[in-house]
């Protein structure tokens, strides 16, 4: 295979001047710049990209970490940071894990090997030791709450939204609220369900086991949910769910099944997404694609830590 100082050779040029017109430098002289462009085009020589992100010390991937590629929230996350990687000439590496911590350790052993730049983990399964032990290894930004660590992010604090959500259908009138969410663990799951305990307390509401649904991540789950709804004696009023694909879902089998909508159950869902838009759904607006943009910017900006809380607002639509 023809190399580098093959092409000088047959340029009559050093090795240093075939490395500046490969990389574009401006201090070429035209002649010299077009005999290493036909010795380029006589031996078809490909530039090695390996040794170049080598001798940069870079590679331009990004690493993003997901555990659907298949759910419109990591989409619209995916959405804000590939548009950024397509203004810096960046490209992403898609890790699907589905929630398997030996696949989210690959990406991590990637990040260790220098394969990639940075890591955006967008839902995290892996311990925070073993997210903490790959620090120094480059750039890890995390789409949920780090404070108190030093692990860089950008987030929705959860439990506030989840508390105010609930405060919303209790001043409704609302007094029977349930909730679904996506994983049963998870951070952002723990932080949900804290807020609805808290709520509980504070307005000396019963906790009710059978009104907390949980895996619930797609349209289709919705029939689970209301199949599940119809067999109890005293059902939930209200429905605070983490995903406006699922509120879709529940809403689209009320109507099936003759349940009137806000009358015999509201739904509150989150993301506004455009099915919500589309069906008219009460949501918390999360703006997933700046968001995106945001954890794009943080996983590029070098070395610097910032933690930055994104703010969430009400739309208030027909299901509440």
């Amino acid at each position: 295979m023809t190399n580098i100082k093959d092409i000088a050779k047959m340029a009559g040029v050093s090795i240093t001047t075939v490395s500046r017109v490969l990389n574009h430098h401006p201090y070429v002289s035209s002649e010299k710049k077009a005999a290493v462009q036909r010795a380029i085009e006589r031996t078809n020589y490909q530039q090695n990209i390996n040794a170049v992100h080598l001798s940069k010390g870079k590679t331009f991937l990004i690493g993003i970490v997901i555990p659907f590629s298949n759910h419109p929230y990591f989409g619209s996350l995916i959405e804000g940071i590939a548009s950024e990687a397509l203004k810096k000439n960046h490209k992403l590496v898609l890790f699907q894990t589905n929630y398997e911590p030996e696949r989210e350790l690959e990406a991590l052993t990637m990040l260790k090997l220098k394969q990639i730049d940075a890591l955006i983990i967008c839902s995290r399964i892996c311990t925070w030791d073993l997210i903490v032990d790959h620090l120094s290894y480059g750039p890890i930004v995390i789409c949920e709450d780090t404070r108190g660590t030093n692990v860089s992010s950008v987030f929705v604090d959860h439990y506030q939204s989840f508390f105010k959500a609930l405060e919303y259908l209790y001043d409704k009138g609302y007094r029977k609220i349930g909730y679904c969410l996506g994983r049963e663990t998870g951070a952002n799951s723990d932080l949900r369900r804290t807020a609805y305990r808290d709520f509980l307390k504070k307005y000396n509401l019963a906790f009710t086991p059978g009104f907390a649904f949980h895996d619930c991540f797609y349209f289709e789950d919705g029939e689970r949910v209301i199949a599940c709804i119809k067999n109890m004696e005293n059902p939930p009023s209200a429905l605070l769910i983490s995903s406006d694909q699922v509120a879709a879902g529940i809403l689209t089998c009320c109507k099936d099944q003759d349940i009137a909508v806000p009358g015999q159950l509201a739904l509150m869902g989150f993301d506004n997404q455009p099915i919500a838009k589309m069906m008219n759904i009460t949501t918390l607006e999360i703006p997933l694609v700046g968001m995106g943009k945001r954890l794009f910017t943080l996983a590029t900006g070098g070395t610097a830590f910032s933690q930055e809380e994104i703010a969430v607002k009400l739309i208030e639509r027909q299901t509440v």
